[in-house]
């Protein structure tokens, strides 16, 4: 049986960091951002934040995420938001298979012998299991 890790392999190349959006983030995961860079949930959404219909976005400055660092590293990868954790292996390419190729031709982490149906099956699988 192929394993998630088999399939994808963060090569932390920040290709996802990048682009004109970022991810929304929950109470619980400012707080823990806010904490990790050690000042108030006030100053981190003044700071690193903007509000977009509703919800709570890290800003994107220079075309790629706030946290993005100039090593090419997440900055606050040891509490980086959920959706940042699973990607690209999430939900949406369930709906969608030219969208998961233009993603995997985009994710160098992907095993170039990576098929979309045994994808879909692990994305299933760890949404079951509550990963």
């Amino acid at each position: 049986m192929t394993t998630t890790q088999e399939i994808f392999r963060c090569k932390c190349c920040g290709h996802c960091c990048h682009g004109e959006s970022t991810v929304s983030i929950t109470p619980g995961e400012r707080a823990a951002i806010a904490d990790f860079l050690g000042i108030s949930q006030s100053l981190l959404l003044e700071r690193y934040c903007v509000e977009k219909k509703g919800r709570t976005e890290m800003k994107v400055t220079g075309g790629h995420c706030i946290f993005y660092g100039d090593d090419g590293l997440c900055m606050i990868h040891p509490v980086k938001p959920f959706q940042c954790r699973r990607w690209p292996l999430h939900p949406g390419i369930l709906d969608d298979e030219s969208a998961w190729r233009a993603i995997k031709a985009d994710c160098p982490g992907f095993d170039e012998n990576a098929e979309y149906e045994e994808v879909c099956r692990l994305v299933r699988e760890k949404a079951d299991s509550g990963c």
